[in-house]
């Protein structure tokens, strides 16, 4: 029987090969065939634009926007609105359309119209392109053209046969849905690269030429990596630029009696605007999962009324949000399918959407109205309280390089013998455990370096501190694993070692989703090897492509937390 779909972008896909009939994550087939025609046509655009490019011409901060977002909506878990994906598609071919007149004038029309017809001559898109130009179709009539366009041999992942060619074109791709995170986040406090935006337009643009070789995939693989690290340093630059360093912060992790807003996912745009929309309303706003992190921004924590973390990773959110009472916005992933008992006061905004949320619109960087969740939220109950106490964290690369003296003297007598990168990602396997058991397993004179929610599984944990340096250092978002790496490479400058693996580090990093796999394609460009992916090794790594990564970067897994004591620590 044909697969309904094929999806294996996230740790849990079905029995880490692939989603064939619907979703781990909760989306159905339809919705993953439409995501994957949106890459799918949006490497058509990136085509254009690279080839705009090429003579000359400048692409507009408009479409470098847009072709951003497309790769961000594709993300695990974030955007479950099917029509989102139709209409984005619709937009991609006339915006191309559009783009293929100017290089028509550019390079002569014959030579443009040829281009655009050996892509899909026989299947009748170009048709349904002309059609939707032209409004000879109503939207149904498109919407069933694009399913079945969707639906064929030529879209999505399976549409490469070779199965080491597929698996490196997969990493590539998903690299850039992480790294378009990045970038959206700094597009939306005014901070753009307009390198980094031709690179991941030129490489979507590759991933259609059928004559790049394994070795020409690997080489960008690791080119995919070193863009990486370039845009995890313009998100590090537009957030402390924008709110200040993080500064070492205890966060509630109680209630208050206000009624609040609870804001789960990455964007810290939205946060603030938030913040200063209920500033004297009575209401007060908590933060959720990633969004954890704002608290550590001076410019974001002086507003008294954003008064404590409520919850844990994203994958408890049917539990938490409901017990929160008030509304909740998701200003990106990770969206898990809504219980109707709170589905009515969830609202998603940016890349984020659910069929039936209401959603808040508002492009990057542009100003957004939160009053209809304001108004809601001051209808609802103050949360009910689910624990108690405080949490720390704060420790972005400046905040550690302010105490790098004392951490240096803490190395070299000996009462910090390791450090334990455990960055990363959260998720709903009980397998996952295995992390807080790791946590309390490390000897007492280890300190946890982490950053993204994985931190969820022992960032409540009693592990004490060395010297007055907590045994968890929480650097903050998934992306803030840029600062992790500063961190490594400022160690290394301070002991004076050639090389970064000499550095009494040891990496255990967990996975979810699409955001871990550019942090990890940064962390090889910046040569770091023996790095240990757990709780499974992903899906879309062929046994090749997986013995090249072991062979030459010393990529590994995981096994108990009692074998793994041993291969770390000799114990």
């Amino acid at each position: 029987m044909a697969n309904s779909m094929f999806c294996m972008q996230c740790q849990e896909t079905a029995g880490n090969k692939g989603c064939t009939k619907v979703g781990v994550c909760g989306k159905s087939a339809d919705l993953a065939n439409m995501q994957d025609l949106l890459i799918y046509v949006t490497k058509g655009l990136s085509e254009v634009t690279t080839r705009l490019r090429q003579e000359g011409k400048t692409i507009s901060k408009a479409i470098n926007h847009y072709i951003t977002l497309n790769l961000f909506t594709t993300i695990t878990n974030a955007n479950f609105d099917d029509e989102v994906f139709y209409v984005r598609v619709r937009e991609t071919l006339m915006m191309k359309n559009e783009l293929m007149q100017q290089l028509a004038s550019t390079e002569g029309l014959s030579e443009a119209v040829t281009w655009d017809i050996k892509e899909d001559q026989e299947t009748g898109f170009l048709a349904t392109l002309k059609n939707i130009i032209d409004g000879n179709h109503d939207a149904s009539e498109i919407n069933a053209m694009l399913k079945a366009k969707a639906e064929s041999k030529e879209v999505g992942v399976l549409a490469t046969e070779d199965e080491d060619m597929r698996s490196l074109r997969e990493l590539i791709t998903y690299g850039l849905k992480g790294l378009s995170a990045y970038s959206k986040h700094a597009n939306a406090l005014g901070y753009d690269n307009e390198e980094i935006d031709a690179f991941m337009q030129a490489t979507l643009a590759k991933l259609l030429d059928d004559t790049l070789s394994v070795e020409e995939l690997i080489a960008l693989t690791l080119e995919t990596g070193k863009i990486g690290v370039d845009g995890m340093a313009l998100l590090d630059t537009a957030n402390t630029s924008t709110y200040g360093n993080p500064e070492i912060t205890k966060v509630n992790i109680g209630v208050g009696k206000n009624p609040g807003i609870l804001v789960s996912g990455h964007d810290l745009a939205d946060i603030e605007q938030l913040l200063i929309q209920t500033e004297g309303t009575g209401v007060d706003v908590y933060t959720h999962s990633e969004m954890l992190p704002a608290h550590y921004y001076p410019k974001l924590k002086k507003y008294t009324h954003l008064v404590g973390n409520y919850g844990n990773a994203w994958w408890k959110q049917k539990e938490e949000f409901e017990s929160f009472n008030g509304p909740i916005l998701m200003t990106t992933n990770c969206i898990v399918t809504p219980k109707e008992s709170y589905k009515d006061r969830m609202f998603t905004t940016g890349a984020a959407g659910f069929t039936g949320c209401k959603h808040i619109e508002g492009e990057a960087g542009s100003q957004k109205d939160f009053s209809e969740i304001i108004e809601l939220a001051k209808t609802c109950a103050a949360p009910t309280e689910i624990e108690t106490g405080e949490i720390i964290g704060g420790f972005a690369h400046e905040q550690v390089f302010a105490l790098a003296d004392a951490v240096v003297d803490a190395v070299k007598s000996g009462a910090i013998k390791k450090f334990v990168v455990m960055a990363g990602c959260d998720g709903r396997a009980s397998k996952r455990n295995y992390y807080t058991e790791f946590a309390k397993a490390l000897p007492k004179d280890t300190v946890i370096l982490t950053a993204g929610c994985a931190k969820y599984k022992y960032n409540k944990l009693d592990l004490g501190d060395i010297g007055g340096i907590p045994r968890v250092l929480d650097a903050g978002q998934c992306n803030d694993s840029y600062s992790l790496a500063l961190i490594a490479l400022k160690l290394k400058e301070v002991f004076g070692l050639a090389d970064i693996n000499e550095l009494p580090i040891i990496y255990n990093i967990a996975w979810y989703e699409q955001k871990a796999v550019i942090v990890l394609l940064s962390l090889l460009y910046l040569g770091v090897k023996e790095i240990h992916l757990g709780p499974t090794l992903p899906a879309f790594l062929s046994p090749n492509v997986a013995k090249v990564l072991v062979e030459n970067f010393g990529i590994g897994g995981i096994s108990t937390v009692e074998e793994d004591m041993k291969m770390f620590f000799g114990e």
